[in-house]
């Protein structure tokens, strides 16, 4: 995959090339979208202008589908993946073929299908190992939710911090993100000292599940349950021994401190 600076060099390069088509061939039939769609000759710019009409049919954006010859631009496999008309058999295969930040627009924007949408964030989750830290830091910060939770195990605290301010990010993701095993210390307490999810019952839940979660942290979260779910939570943590048994024998203290006489 090039990187996006190249991407940009591309895109100068293709803007100064004559288009080759007369376009007085895209003129001759302006009201046969399916004859367009299915022209060889067909420019950037008509197929962009085809791609703009949302009442497109699923027939004239599969020839376009088919149009080796626009198909060679990057916005119109853009424009072709993002209209809500597109075939699944044509817009799918063409979400592996988008560069990094087009694979973030598609993902975030409201009129694209919710599976293509969904398809477009795996194709990002796949490249993470290939994607430098400044693209990543970019995407900690604009991409989707999920994308976001992908980026909170990342090994770079920048990257992680970053994820965790996403305006995106919902409760849920982050509890998923703290019960897999590659979750890394850092992540676990920037979550439990965070001013905003560490308040969350399902967080704290999830943090009392997690073997990285600071025992002070820890001891502060169980104080503020009701003691049987404490007892039910640690039946299926991952804290350590220690934190487990000074967890319940504080449980027990509370418990014995209730009790009348």
């Amino acid at each position: 995959m090039a990187s996006e600076d190249s991407v940009g060099a591309k895109r100068v390069l293709e803007s100064d090339k004559p288009s080759g088509v007369n376009p007085a061939n895209f003129a001759q039939s302006p009201n046969d979208p399916s004859a367009s769609a299915a022209n060889t000759g067909l420019s950037e710019d008509a197929a962009l202008a085809l791609l703009r009409r949302p009442d497109l049919p699923a027939d004239v954006l599969e020839r376009l589908g088919k149009n080796s010859n626009v198909l060679k631009h990057r916005k119109v496999k853009l424009a072709l993946v993002e209209h809500p008309k597109t075939p699944r058999h044509v817009s799918l295969p063409l979400v592996r073929q988008l560069y990094t930040f087009d694979l973030m627009q598609v993902a975030l924007t409201p009129v694209v299908p919710a599976d293509v949408k969904l398809a477009a964030e795996e194709a990002l989750c796949n490249r993470m190992e290939t994607i430098s830290s400044g693209e990543k830091l970019t995407l900690a910060h604009r991409a989707s939710g999920r994308v976001a939770r992908e980026l909170l195990l990342d090994r770079d605290s920048r990257v992680m911090q970053t994820a965790l301010q996403n305006a995106r990010l919902t409760e849920a993701l982050i509890v998923r993100a703290l019960m897999r095993p590659e979750a890394t210390a850092a992540f676990v307490e920037a979550v439990s000292h965070h001013g905003k999810w560490s308040l969350r019952r399902e967080v704290r839940v999830a943090l009392l599940r997690n073997e990285k979660t600071p025992m002070a942290r820890a001891v502060e979260f169980a104080r503020g349950m009701p003691a049987v779910q404490v007892k039910e939570i640690l039946q299926g943590s991952r804290l350590p021994g220690n934190v487990k048994s000074c967890l319940l024998a504080d449980v027990e203290k509370r418990a014995t401190g209730k009790r009348p006489g």
